[in-house]
């Protein structure tokens, strides 16, 4: 494989459209959770049966990044992005317009697997166009339209549900998805430098998979995010269950508490380029550890819903501050085969939150949620605190490794 590319200037607009780009792409991923009363109502069925839905969309979110990661190293990661925003406005268009459970099933399963392109190659695409130097501030502006989609993706579809029927949902993400397509092949018709295919890639695309995880710089990253997605996930996904069963907080409240979260991701983006130049890559890890230990340590001793809300905040700013140094890293694992390196770092973050809710499950059925976030309070500092030492190792034995 020939060296890779220096990375050009990134046109500021086309890292706006691909954070609204994400912004759709995180919003599909809870929006359809507040609609399924109105989809048992529609299909005539149970509750349990709607679910099916969410079920197959995020199955295919979490796969088929596989596929994509690859491709976009192949034919080039901004053409891709442009293509699956399309290819996602097409399955929303038919999400909206389903006659039957099983079609509204497979609209959702073939919008995860174009929508799963999206955010992946996106990060990729900026680690090919920005500079290290730069790198993790960039990303965080980029995490703006994600952040804002896990906020208010469940919010919006309830809203728009509520006030325009389940349809209406869908075709609100279509027109999101074309808007950023659209504009980004508009983008790449002005700058064609941009839209470039990565042509150092070699050899088939389970054997660029191999070839990154051969590296243990990479596989370092991997193991350290599925961790960090298991662990974190595995705890924060029953915030809302304790602040209810602790607090007696109604469902209202509670889904403005969690809510808060990315209220803190986004106070985190807000400032990422001041910390980025404060703390560099190893003070944010060492102190997004810190501070994710201390949250939780605060939602398990919470004496109030009001310090347990608080804790939340802390949680959101910290984990951006621990998860933006992982994806900047991630960027890095294969500087040649970007796109296949982050497919490996998203599948392996979905593994991660896979796994760690059910084995925090009957733990939290038995004891309460407490004793789930003790755990994240002691293992996540330790886990960051890992990884600023061996970023540290990692520069002294391979010197300056930014392109």
């Amino acid at each position: 494989m020939s060296a890779p590319a220096a990375p050009t200037a990134a046109p500021p607009l086309a890292i706006v459209l691909l954070s609204v780009a994400a912004f759709a792409s995180a919003a599909n991923m809870r929006v359809i959770d507040p609609l399924l009363v109105q989809l048992s109502a529609s299909f005539g069925v149970t509750v349990g049966e709607a679910s099916i839905a969410a079920t197959a969309f995020l199955f295919a979110n979490g796969v088929f990044v596989l596929v994509h990661g690859p491709f976009g190293d192949r034919y080039g990661k901004m053409p891709v992005v442009a293509i699956a925003c399309i290819g996602a406005a097409a399955c929303c268009l038919l999400s909206a317009v389903a006659g039957s459970l099983d079609m509204l099933t497979l609209a959702r399963f073939l919008t995860g697997v174009t929508g799963s392109a999206i955010i992946p190659l996106a990060i990729a695409w900026v680690g090919d166009n920005v500079s290290y130097e730069k790198r993790q501030a960039t990303l965080a502006r980029f995490l703006t339209g994600q952040t804002l989609g896990l906020m208010t993706g469940a919010a919006l579809g309830g809203a728009i549900g509520d006030w325009l029927g389940w349809r209406s949902v869908f075709w609100v993400l279509a027109a999101i998805y074309v808007m950023a397509g659209v504009a980004l092949f508009a983008v790449m018709r002005a700058r064609p430098e941009i839209a470039r295919r990565t042509e150092r890639t070699q050899g088939s695309m389970i054997g660029q998979m191999f070839r990154v995880l051969r590296r243990p710089w990479a596989l370092t990253v991997i193991i350290v995010v599925a961790l960090e997605g298991g662990v974190f996930w595995g705890a924060f996904t029953f915030v809302g269950a304790d602040l209810h069963q602790r607090f007696d907080m109604g469902f209202a409240a509670i889904g403005l508490a969690v809510a808060a979260f990315g209220a803190g991701g986004f106070l985190y983006v807000m400032v990422a380029h001041h910390l980025v130049r404060i703390l560099g890559e190893r003070g944010l890890c060492t102190w997004g550890g810190a501070g994710l230990g201390i949250a939780f340590a605060a939602m398990a001793l919470a004496p109030t819903a009001e310090v347990e809300f608080a804790a939340i905040v802390v949680s959101g700013v910290s984990f951006y501050m621990l998860h933006n140094t992982l994806q900047t890293n991630g960027t890095q694992m294969a500087p040649e085969a970007r796109g296949a390196g982050m497919a490996l770092f998203a599948l392996c973050l979905f593994v991660g939150q896979a796994i760690g809710v059910p084995i925090a499950a009957p733990i939290v059925d038995r004891w309460g949620a407490p004793p789930v976030f003790w755990a994240a309070a002691v293992f996540l500092p330790l886990l960051a605190f890992w990884f600023s030492a061996a970023i540290a190792r990692r520069s002294q034995l391979s010197g300056d490794t930014r392109n």
